[in-house]
């Protein structure tokens, strides 16, 4: 009997770390701490919607997106290779249109709450480029929407790169094709209108669930 609980006694010894590293995964990864982060400010801010307007959700949701989003590097990749060839005060000017129309994006869209929830799955994949944090938006219906964010960064500072609607529709691969052909029509100036026509459109609009 002695001989057993030792024997016990050392496994759970083994055991018990193995089991509080498992469980701290989560907390200490700063890849999914910033999202965790980022999605428990969306939630207040859906259920604050009604009585702050897209106004106050926009000015509440400002610093969230530019603390969890690289919006300067989301900006280049979606220019793509013509993103060399732009005067730095053009390019100024498209970070900045990005930066407002990805906001008003959001607080559009996040404009009320009726008992939705976020996941965050507990392990980050390793990418060539950074780290996927896969997540799910689970509506009202129970239907889960897939967002996953490619993640650059080193330390405690990741910052999105990248957002993958549906798990694999990369968005800016898709912003990447609109931007290209305004770019080939109309250059960078018109592309700054565009965005900031957008941003305005959104700010107008009545929000989409």
């Amino acid at each position: 009997m002695m001989r057993r609980q030792a024997i016990l006694a050392c496994a759970s010894l083994l055991v018990a770390p193995a089991m509080r590293a498992a469980a701290q995964g989560d907390v200490t990864d700063p890849a999914i701490a910033r999202i965790r982060a980022f999605y428990d400010v969306l939630l207040t801010v859906m259920k604050e919607a009604e009585k702050l307007g897209i106004q106050g959700r926009y000015g509440k949701l400002a610093p969230a997106i530019r603390a969890t989003f690289d919006l300067a590097a989301m900006t280049r990749i979606a220019v793509g290779p013509d993103w060399n060839s732009i005067a730095l005060e053009q390019q100024n000017a498209l970070i900045d249109s990005f930066t407002r129309m990805t906001i008003a994006t959001y607080a559009n869209r996040f404009d009320g709450y009726s008992g939705e929830r976020f996941e965050v799955e507990p392990a980050t994949e390793s990418r060539n480029t950074g780290r996927l944090v896969r997540t799910r938006l689970i509506q009202s219906t129970g239907e889960p929407v897939i967002l996953n964010y490619l993640m650059r960064g080193s330390g405690d500072s990741w910052k999105v790169v990248d957002v993958y609607l549906s798990g694999t529709i990369s968005e800016l691969a898709t912003r990447r094709s609109e931007f290209g052909a305004i770019l080939n029509s109309g250059g960078p100036n018109v592309l700054v209108e565009s965005l900031r026509q957008q941003a305005d459109k959104l700010m107008r609009a009545p929000g989409k669930a």
